[in-house]
């Protein structure tokens, strides 16, 4: 049985046909980046709208070279919009803050991804916590950032030659392979502090902060820089 799913894709919204929930999609045709952070309704959906943003950016119709961003929270308000303040932070940055809806985080969407970035080390533990062989998948945020500033980009796969999904995949392979290598300076270091209730100055700042690290993670996607 054949049955339609509507998901979050870059920039709009995209119709994947499914099979008993599963995408038909083969597993090289498509890249899977899941955000996670507590709500979902302050730092995964800046994270996941920046991303998108920054993709289209460089790539034009993201969607054609099989990359899907979401988001969830491991106490997700199901169903709820983000934060105003966070609307107007994806605004500032001439993002797209609509059309949101938050998600709890569930065990698929963990088996779906191809690589987890969370807000914070405790997000990154509940998300390994799961299963599901994530922890060569998952990472913080900044931690992320922090290894592929360390990957030189000519070992990576030419995006023109195998595609971006060949050159995403590659690029999480190095990355995990750093993890024991490269640490973070403090434990500060690889947090993105959670804005709820906070005033919308400090809402910016967070956005900012988001948006810093996620630059040299979408051109190293990519392989196009800023």
């Amino acid at each position: 049985m054949t049955a339609p799913e509507t998901g979050r894709g870059i920039g709009t919204e995209y119709t994947e046909s499914t099979t008993y929930g599963e995408p038909l999609l083969l597993p090289g045709d498509s890249f899977r980046i899941l955000h996670v952070s507590t709500g979902n309704v302050c730092r995964s959906p800046i994270t996941e709208r920046l991303t998108r943003h920054a993709l289209a950016a460089r790539l034009g119709d993201p969607l054609a070279g099989g990359l899907i961003v979401e988001s969830a929270g491991t106490w997700g308000h199901e169903g709820a919009p983000m934060e105003a303040n966070a609307e107007t932070v994806l605004e500032d940055f001439g993002a797209d803050p609509s059309g949101f809806v938050g998600r709890e985080l569930l065990d698929d969407h963990v088996i779906r991804a191809d690589l987890v970035l969370t807000a914070t080390r405790d997000h990154r533990a509940q998300v390994i916590s799961m299963g599901h062989s994530a922890g060569l998948r998952t990472f913080t945020l900044k931690e992320f950032t922090r290894l592929v500033r360390a990957i030189d980009p000519a070992t990576l796969p030419d995006p023109l030659d195998g595609g971006v999904v060949e050159r995403a995949r590659s690029l999480v392979r190095a990355a995990a392979a750093l993890r024991g290598w490269l640490l973070a300076p403090s434990i500060e270091a690889d947090e993105v502090y959670d804005p709820y209730g906070a005033p919308l100055p400090f809402f910016r700042s967070v956005g900012s902060e988001i948006s810093e690290a996620l630059d040299p993670v979408v051109s190293a996607l990519t392989g196009v820089p800023e």
